[in-house]
């Protein structure tokens, strides 16, 4: 495949996302002689099955139990917070990362919510709630600011990840810069805005070790982005095998480009 075998042909995958290039045909097919618009509109269908087959998702939620840990990821895209995470799932998850924010109203949060911890990094613009504490194992920065936050709560490991958006920059190195800041693959959850999408051959060397949520329970395009609409599937969230994955979801949201992703998973 030459999707990804070089920077030019990878920046040309992530422009041009498959429902993108249906879109195209069809639209090119309205302008063209009978017996070709014919051709391209089943060129479009065949297209259209292998997007369905691929991206759409029928899974079994399991029964979820109280000592079981609810996580949440978000793309807060500069402007909201904490408390417009709250008011969509109309209580506290046990666990929210969120990238892209600004932490405006995180004294306010503070006060309203005194018995949880939180954690903001400026620098890479990274919110951390949990109803545990939280304990910061180490802040990984690359040339290009993709950030890995690696914190320790609810007994388990997190890396938070935000990869950098710059159409200049090769994913190739963004990825195998995030998969050398990961120390463990035992009870450990990757969450973040990968800025690039699940199909793309850089996440193998993730997915030996780890499950992504919406592969594995999701119902649904597994697309997170853009405004609802399934285009790519760049916002993960990735669990060691050894952990179970009891449930996953995506929160459609207009205050975001990006959906609200959410799991529950629980120690064997």
């Amino acid at each position: 495949m030459l999707k990804e075998t070089t920077f030019f042909f990878s920046l040309l995958y992530y422009t041009f996302p498959l429902p993108l290039i249906i879109l195209g045909i069809v639209i090119f097919s309205i302008f063209q002689i009978k017996n070709t618009r014919i051709f391209n509109l089943i060129l479009a269908i065949l297209l259209s099955v292998i997007w369905i087959g691929r991206s759409f998702k029928i899974n079994t939620s399991e029964i979820v139990k109280e000592s079981d840990i609810e996580v949440m990821f978000w793309n807060a895209t500069h402007k909201r917070e904490f408390n417009d995470v709250f008011e969509r799932t109309n209580h506290l998850p046990d666990i929210i990362v969120l990238v892209e924010y600004h932490a405006e109203e995180l004294a306010e949060t503070k006060l309203k919510f005194p018995d949880f911890f939180y954690y903001w990094h400026e620098e890479s613009e990274i919110g951390i709630f949990s109803k545990k504490e939280i304990e910061i194992k180490d802040v990984f920065v690359s040339k290009d600011e993709t950030f890995v936050i690696n914190f320790v709560t609810n007994g388990l490991n997190f890396y938070a990840i935000d990869v950098a958006s710059s159409m200049h920059v090769f994913r190739k190195n963004q990825l195998e810069f995030v998969t050398k800041c990961i120390n463990t693959n035992k009870n450990t959850i990757l969450l973040g805005d990968f800025n690039t999408p699940l199909e793309s051959r850089f996440f193998n060397d993730i997915k030996t070790n780890f499950n992504q949520v919406l592969n594995e329970k999701g119902n649904g395009f597994r697309e997170t982005w853009f405004w609802n609409i399934p285009l790519l599937s760049i916002d993960h969230i990735w669990v060691s095998k050894d952990l179970q994955i009891l449930n996953a979801e995506k929160i459609s949201t207009f205050k975001s480009d990006h959906v609200m992703l959410k799991t529950h998973v629980r120690k064997k």
